[in-house]
């Protein structure tokens, strides 16, 4: 590795690094940072007080550039030839032209990367930088509601270790210019008009859908939590049992989605008051979000990691809840499991489609059949393949329960939910029978494990 338009080196933390940092923020591709290692040997220097030289580094971005960098940077100790040393992640902004504060927009305070330099900008760069700035950004747009709350974001934040003081939406960037709330507050306040939605069909089309839910209209922290829920539910884990051999395997990578689905809600280009969408078919799981690649990047960007945030406010926030790791890491992560092709680039939306694993098929009726029904051969056959989550329930029901019952020993609370993705399942599938099969909305109704299974 060496000294690049993306990567800088330094010995010893020094005056100059909110120079560098401006340069990366006003570069297409952002870039790092790694203290501790010399720009000429490479050899790493033995640095002390690194928790203190990580707080020192992001108090001086903080109050030193402007406009605001804060979700646009990571600062983290990694290890460089057994050593630790710090390393800076630096994204592309979207207010450019990024300056030191004590300089205001000139050339002593407006920065470019060019080749392993970090060079002054000049004063018509500067004009035409600030002539095309975003300004419809979610943090510049005023929300239409001023009479937000956010006691669901408190709560989150205060599970953290992070309570929220008075100045919170000032500190978080949740105000305009003016001072009014903007929309990314709007978002992210206890109630507003914004629903992601969750389809199911039947097919590999959109012909027959079976299942649509929103979650939203809350503050998108908790709509986020929710989907993941969802989906989680969704990705079923099956075992394929053999005489010899017994191999789980689930629907879905869990890390791949997790990742996929908080990236389509963090970088969702919100100005045009479209959420992001997921979508279930027989043999797949589609992830649309509105927005293109950001100007400047292109899919091998993309696919190599660069973080270029649509909506940094939304991504500090993700962050300081531990709900998104490092700027970058996301997609890296996603490759680890499923090919660049994958992904679907459109002129004002980005897909993600991600194919169930070889084997499964959205019928549970077709495939979730009883172990034990398959007749014994004399040479080792293997035995249909069998939803793994329902054991503990089909367990626990041996002796019959009522719907309240099972709800609680499931941890679940959404009455419909469990009733079309556990109870109706495995009642179609033979594997429950109802107590009462006459009155099957009688309050008495108890369901158990049917004798097979037992």
């Amino acid at each position: 590795m060496q000294e690049s338009h993306r990567i800088e080196f330094k010995r010893q933390l020094t005056d100059s690094l909110e120079k560098e940092i401006v340069a990366f923020l006003n570069a297409p591709h952002g870039g790092e940072i790694y203290i501790g290692v010399d720009d000429q040997t490479q050899q790493v220097s033995n640095l002390t007080g690194l928790d203190q030289l990580q707080l020192k580094i992001k108090d001086r971005i903080k109050n030193n550039i402007a406009p605001s960098a804060l979700g646009l940077f990571d600062v983290m100790v990694t290890d460089w030839q057994g050593t630790n040393i710090i390393k800076i992640v630096v994204a592309s902004g979207l207010e450019k032209p990024y300056h030191l504060t004590k300089f205001g927009m000139t050339p002593k305070g407006c920065f470019i990367r060019i080749g392993s330099a970090s060079e002054p900008m000049n004063e018509r760069m500067i004009s035409e930088l600030f002539a095309n700035r975003i300004r419809s950004s979610i943090s510049n747009i005023r929300s239409q509601r001023q009479d937000l709350t956010f006691e669901q974001l408190k709560i989150y934040y205060e599970a953290r270790g992070l309570p929220l003081n008075e100045h919170f939406a000032k500190n978080l960037e949740l105000l305009t210019q003016d001072s009014d709330y903007n929309y990314a507050a709007y978002l992210l306040a206890d109630q507003n008009g914004n629903s992601i939605k969750v389809a199911k069909y039947a097919g590999t089309d959109r012909i027959d859908l079976i299942e649509n839910e929103e979650y939203g209209y809350c503050c998108l922290v908790k709509a986020t939590k929710a989907v993941l829920e969802k989906i989680k539910v969704e990705n079923r884990t099956f075992a394929q049992i053999t005489s010899t051999t017994r191999k789980q395997r689930q629907m879905l990578n869990d890390i791949a989605v997790r990742e996929a689905v908080i990236n389509a809600i963090v970088h969702n280009n919100y100005t045009r008051e479209t959420p992001p969408k997921f979508e279930f078919f027989a043999d797949r799981l589609e992830i649309t979000s509105t927005g293109a690649l950001p100007e400047g990047m292109d899919k091998d960007d993309f696919f190599s990691g660069i973080s270029h945030p649509q909506n940094k406010v939304l991504m500090r926030v993700f962050r300081d809840l531990e709900m998104v790791e490092h700027l970058g890491s996301g997609v890296p992560r996603i490759l680890q499991h499923y090919s660049k092709e994958s992904y679907l680039f459109l002129s004002n939306f980005t897909r993600i489609v991600l194919p169930y694993a070889e084997g499964f098929t959205e019928s549970l009726t077709k495939t979730h059949q009883i172990t034990g029904q398959a007749t014994p051969q004399a040479t080792p056959q293997a035995t249909p393949q069998v939803d793994v989550k329902f054991a503990p329930m089909l367990e626990y029901c041996k002796e019959p329960r009522s719907t309240a019952e099972i709800m609680a020993f499931l941890e679940l609370k959404d009455r419909k939910s469990f009733r079309d993705v556990w109870l109706l399942p495995m009642l179609e599938a033979g594997l429950l029978e109802m107590t009462l099969p006459d009155k099957p909305k009688s309050p008495n109704q108890k369901y158990g494990s049917t004798k097979t299974n037992v």
